[in-house]
């Protein structure tokens, strides 16, 4: 498998969680673009919030709970309106899955190691 095969079958990846609230929750991984889609939802003050911005990422790598399609949320309320329906639980069972799955996190802001 090539380099790119590779990086196009890992940014199709579907991940799938069930939190302690028993939903099931489709994630994938945030390519370029939906993280520039989120930067342009957040917008530029919140863009600059890490907190936020992490948080957001997590609600953003939603693709569906249970079985139900959820759209990229393309304005801040609609982030925040996707946070509050995750709620406590959704965002920790997303957490979990990205932080044991390799590669699968939104990455958001500079790598490490990158001049600012």
């Amino acid at each position: 498998m090539t380099p790119s095969q590779t990086i196009v079958r890992d940014a199709v990846k579907v991940l799938t969680v069930v939190d302690k609230s028993g939903r099931r929750l489709s994630l994938r991984r945030l390519t370029a673009l939906d993280t520039l889609r989120l930067f342009k939802a957040a917008g530029p003050v919140l863009a600059q919030n890490e907190p936020w911005l992490s948080m957001a990422g997590l609600a953003f790598s939603v693709l569906d709970i249970d079985g139900v399609p959820q759209p990229a949320p393309v304005t801040e309320a609609q982030i925040e309106g996707l946070i509050d329906r995750l709620g406590d639980a959704g965002l920790a069972a997303i957490a979990d899955t990205i932080k044991d799955e390799p590669n699968a996190g939104p990455q958001l802001g500079n790598l490490p190691g990158t001049p600012s």
